[in-house]
């Protein structure tokens, strides 16, 4: 078990888990593929403190070496849930199951709204998660639709397992199998009555058993049901504390402005007082 988990590997996730290293306590950064990260993508900053006309690559790879030089343990995942338990907080990335006594919320701005017909049918045939549930629709028609960098990968591992797999997505489907369909997207419907019975995309129809949802990351509200908000926002007191103890968020999920220099500072308040919580909860 770890003292706190951070759920978000940006500047916001990574201040806060060097924070929590600096008290002298564990922490397991969970956060999705680098290319998902708006960070990685920017192509030069000059509002940063020190570090006038860097890419947001070179910013955030920094920032990953930092963090690792204090110990700070990484994952490569979405977590999926958050349970918390008599004083612990389960935390389901992908098929795994890690363990925290305290949580950060970094996650950055996630897409909230849900697709019509997706969450009727979690459950029953929806999924978020290839590895976690791709055995069940070996010899089916399943539909991967790809929100994150590494949802290609995720596809051509379901089609090697047995799935018929067709590809649907807004985006370029880079390293996607030559075998599996790939149809351009954005506008989708999940089709069925009790069951997933086809995906509707744009002015296609697909026939399918299962419709694999592939985002970067979950919403905070779908992460940990009782989350407060504003608006679309976490809502947050002065030392980052959410509506639930032992929560704690920062960065862009927040609130505005969306600016690594905010990030960073709610970080290292959010892992300050996460290690004072573990203080006073011991």
């Amino acid at each position: 078990m770890y003292d706190v988990a951070v759920i978000g590997g940006g500047p916001a996730g990574l201040s806060a888990a060097i924070q929590v290293r600096a008290r002298g306590r564990s922490v397991l950064v969970v956060s999705g593929d680098l290319r998902d990260n708006p960070l990685y993508k920017t192509e030069r900053i000059d509002n940063y403190l020190g570090f006038y006309d860097v890419t947001g690559g070179e910013l955030l790879e920094r920032f990953r070496s930092h963090a690792r030089q204090m110990g700070v343990e990484e994952k490569e995942g979405r977590v999926l849930n958050i349970m918390p338990m008599n004083g612990t907080f389960y935390l389901s990335v992908g098929s795994e199951m890690e363990q925290a006594r305290a949580v950060v919320l970094a996650t950055g701005v996630v897409r909230s709204a849900k697709y019509p017909g997706e969450g009727e049918h979690l459950g029953a045939g929806v999924s978020y998660c290839a590895t976690c549930d791709g055995m069940l629709y070996r010899g089916k028609e399943v539909a991967v639709v790809g929100l994150a960098a590494d949802a290609p990968q995720e596809a051509n591992w379901l089609k090697e397992i047995g799935c018929k797999v067709t590809y649907v997505s807004p985006n370029p489907a880079d390293g996607l199998r030559s075998d599996i369909p790939a149809v351009k997207a954005g506008k989708l419907e999940v089709l069925g009555e009790q069951k997933v019975e086809g995906l509707r995309a744009g002015g296609t129809t697909i026939p399918c058993e299962g419709v694999f949802i592939l985002r970067p990351s979950m919403a905070p509200a779908e992460l940990l049901p009782g989350l407060e908000l504003e608006g679309s926002y976490i809502k947050v007191d002065g030392n980052m504390a959410t509506s639930i103890p032992g929560v704690f968020a920062a960065g862009d999920c927040t609130g505005l402005p969306l600016q690594v220099s905010k990030a960073v500072g709610e970080g290292q308040v959010a892992g300050h007082r996460a290690a004072e919580y573990l203080e006073y909860i011991s």
